[in-house]
């Protein structure tokens, strides 16, 4: 039988409260990556009931706060990675400039290039994506696609290849690195950042939480099988904006 004494206590030395800051917050600083060593962040939102879509679609769940951020976390890039169906499903073009990069990319190319993952190369070649690209777009595949496709790629994209059937995710990160792209920042969709999350490779998660319920069977923000070894992250700050929660968590290696 329960007593009085079994019940749970607070844990007084752990637990927080998150107050509103007394004034606004800069992204730009709270955000702003590691200056040496290779970065691999993922930007996502999602519901408070974890679908991380809306009508098939991530961007229905953001507000204007969260739109600047997608933008301003591309401005501290090197690349910019996102999966096939992403783009296809999104609509994805070249990454544009935005005047919120302003000092952040000095040194840097005008614009980060889009690394684009994909199996099976279904990919369109002649959409802007390809042929409106001031940086080349990036094509990571693995060694095994179609050979057709991998041709049709080679002329209207840099291509990466990493493993065999499937994506290596690891050595694509590697050779992404050893061509200078050290800051890495990957917009899902979940399937791919469920592969960057397997094989041990996300540094920092960038997480928008969306005020709405939803319900439904969307997916959640990964989409793999279960990791026989969760990961676990620390909490580096939450920011608010009405009703939005924006939240970074980060690893240490």
């Amino acid at each position: 039988m329960d007593t009085l004494d079994s019940t749970p206590k607070t844990p007084s030395d752990t637990v927080r409260t998150l107050s509103p800051l007394p004034g606004p917050a800069d992204f730009a600083e709270y955000y702003a990556p590691p200056e040496q060593g290779r970065h691999l962040r993922a930007n996502m939102v999602a519901s408070l009931d974890g679908a991380a879509q809306l009508a098939g679609l991530a961007g229905g769940l953001g507000n204007p706060a969260d739109r600047f951020l997608f933008s301003l976390l591309r401005g501290f890039a090197d690349v910019v990675i996102v999966g096939a169906g992403t783009v296809r499903a999104e609509g994805y073009g070249p990454v544009p400039p935005d005047e919120s990069w302003e000092g952040l990319r000095e040194g840097l190319p005008p614009v980060p290039p889009l690394a684009i993952v994909t199996r099976t190369l279904d990919l369109d070649f002649d959409a802007p994506v390809f042929t409106e690209a001031v940086a080349p777009t990036i094509v990571l595949a693995p060694g095994g696609a179609p050979p057709e496709r991998l041709r049709a790629a080679r002329e209207h994209a840099e291509v990466i290849t990493a493993g065999e059937a499937t994506l290596d995710f690891a050595a694509a990160v590697a050779e992404l690195e050893a061509r200078g792209h050290r800051r890495m920042l990957c917009e899902g969709g979940p399937s791919v950042l469920s592969g960057f999350v397997a094989a041990g490779l996300l540094d920092e998660l960038c997480l928008t939480l969306s005020p709405l319920l939803l319900a439904g069977a969307a997916k959640r923000i990964l989409n793999g099988p279960p990791l026989p070894d969760p990961d676990e992250l620390e909490l580096a700050h939450a920011l608010q904006d009405d009703g939005f929660l924006f939240l970074r968590y980060t690893r240490s290696r």
